[in-house]
């Protein structure tokens, strides 16, 4: 299988399908490489070349007790562009791999990036304070903190029915959708899981998300139970200076259904 190891020794996993100009991908709490599949392919059947890793402490990389932070985990995706050599990049993340993506077009510039797309993605900030009212109370992730520390097995299938909507009305998620995020999710070590909660609720993306000066599409639905869409992408799409905003009508965080085929459309319109 193939894999980078980062300068702090770390050994990232990555998959690498297809040929011509790259889109790599970053994956969501607490998933892997492997949620992109169907996208990977879609980039790969459409003449680019579709990469995706696993982030450190995730799926069949590296389960490190520390570094789990999104300094540590920008600086891999830089790595990892880095190791491959990649340029003309298209980079998209989902929720915690949005926060990963802006971290890095912040931290590490766009020399080598062309294009980027932010789905469901966290920045600006999570976490409610008197700046941001919009924002999810602290308890919500505290909540979170304990449910990964006590039960994680149950907690990650629990979280599966609002994660793709399965409590609404009329939803489509099928029990393999649920069997799948938990399978992934089971994957992540328990360290790098519950150390990554605050990474994606705690951690403000603005002054990374000011300093980006490539076209983003920002992409999120607007029944999001996770991620919640008016102190995510309303003010991303606000903030960044060349940004194209797609709210996706009744759409959940995760990926799955009519909406991941229309955003999967969207995607491979967006890399052309």
């Amino acid at each position: 299988m193939p894999y980078i190891t980062t300068p702090d020794g770390i050994d990232l996993f990555y998959k690498d399908w297809g040929s011509g100009s790259p889109v790599v991908f970053s994956h969501g709490w607490p998933l892997g490489a492997d949620a992109w599949d169907r996208q990977l392919k879609a980039v790969a059947d459409a003449g680019f070349r579709g990469i995706a890793h696993d982030r450190r402490g995730h799926g069949r990389s590296t389960q490190t007790a520390t570094g789990n932070d999104m300094d540590h985990y920008a600086d891999d995706l830089a790595a990892l562009l880095e190791a491959l050599d990649l340029t003309d990049v298209v980079l998209v993340g989902h929720s915690t791999g949005g926060g990963e993506v802006a971290r890095y077009l912040g931290r590490h510039g766009s020399a080598r990036v062309r294009k980027a797309v932010l789905l469901g993605a966290v920045p600006p900030l999570m976490l409610q304070t008197p700046e941001n009212p919009e924002g999810t109370p602290l308890a919500v992730f505290d909540d979170i903190r304990a449910g990964v520390l006590s039960d994680r097995s149950q907690f990650y299938q629990d979280l599966s029915v609002p994660f793709y909507g399965g409590n609404r009305e009329g939803s489509t998620l099928t029990q393999g959708v649920r069997d799948q995020f938990w399978r992934l999710s089971m994957q992540a070590g328990l360290a790098p899981a519950y150390d990554c909660v605050a990474q994606f609720s705690a951690v403000d993306y603005t002054a990374d998300l000011e300093k980006i000066d490539v076209p983003v599409l920002v992409a999120h639905g607007d029944d999001d139970q996770i991620v919640p869409i008016a102190a995510a992408a309303l003010k991303t799409a606000r903030i960044v200076k060349d940004a194209t905003l797609k709210v996706y009508a009744g759409a959940p965080h995760g990926l799955h259904g009519a909406y991941e085929e229309e955003f999967t459309k969207d995607l491979v319109d967006w890399i052309g």
